[in-house]
């Protein structure tokens, strides 16, 4: 067994798959090299089948998923959800966490939000951060080249940055909605991160949406 400075070497579960518009082994293997430079054993799936492992939920400390448009059984969102309760970290972008597993209603309120459109399709627009959260700290305002997500959201997340529709990309009903971009939450005993941001591998090379994702998969981790 990999040790640490005398521990247990931290895990990170890596679940990518779903509509391959999103890139999703693309934008994880992103992310791949940063968890082993932080010391995470990393473990990397293309299958749902593991949230209905316990043996393997119980030595994971983060879960990183980037999975568009999938279903969750029964017995896989009851182990997810279980396991995130219970202390393992849950953390993802854009529609490989918001934009999925829609009937799935643990899921959901784990979560905190979903999709429910981009209008204009990919656009310029700025991310407003709004506090101090390790997450954002110090990134300010910054402008991105993406999908700009309208979400249906829990009104008891942390937000911690934000965007504001205006009144182009014929969506008047729309104008002037400030909508969360990076939100946390407490799920039992687990933390999870999500960001709206992320649309497709190449929007990580922009350094704040690289930045921000980075922290919030260390933030949401299991704390020693």
């Amino acid at each position: 067994m990999e040790r640490q400075a005398g521990n247990r070497k931290r895990r990170a579960l890596v679940v990518r798959g779903g509509w391959e518009g999103h890139e999703p082994i693309a934008c994880t293997e992103r992310f791949l090299p940063f968890l082993r430079g932080r010391g995470f054993a990393v473990t990397v799936t293309d299958a749902l089948d593991g949230y209905a492992d316990p043996d393997l939920l119980r030595g994971t400390d983060l879960i990183v998923q980037c999975w568009s448009e999938g279903q969750l059984t029964g017995e896989q969102e009851a182990g997810l959800c279980a396991a995130v309760r219970s202390g393992t970290g849950f953390a993802g972008w854009h529609g490989g966490v918001v934009s999925t597993m829609q009937t799935n209603l643990e899921y959901q309120f784990m979560v905190g939000g979903r999709f429910v459109c981009h209008p204009g399709g990919i656009i310029d627009y700025t991310v407003d951060t709004t506090d101090d959260h390790p997450t954002v700290a110090g990134l300010g305002s910054f402008q991105v080249h993406s999908e700009q997500y309208f979400c249906h959201v829990d009104p008891t997340l942390d937000v911690h940055a934000t965007t504001t529709f205006d009144a182009g990309h014929g969506v008047p009903e729309a104008v002037g909605a400030v909508m969360p971009v990076v939100w946390t939450r407490s799920y039992g005993a687990g933390r999870v991160f999500v960001s709206t941001l992320g649309h497709v591998a190449a929007d990580f090379d922009q350094p704040e949406t690289r930045e921000h994702v980075q922290r919030g998969l260390l933030w949401a981790a299991r704390q020693k």
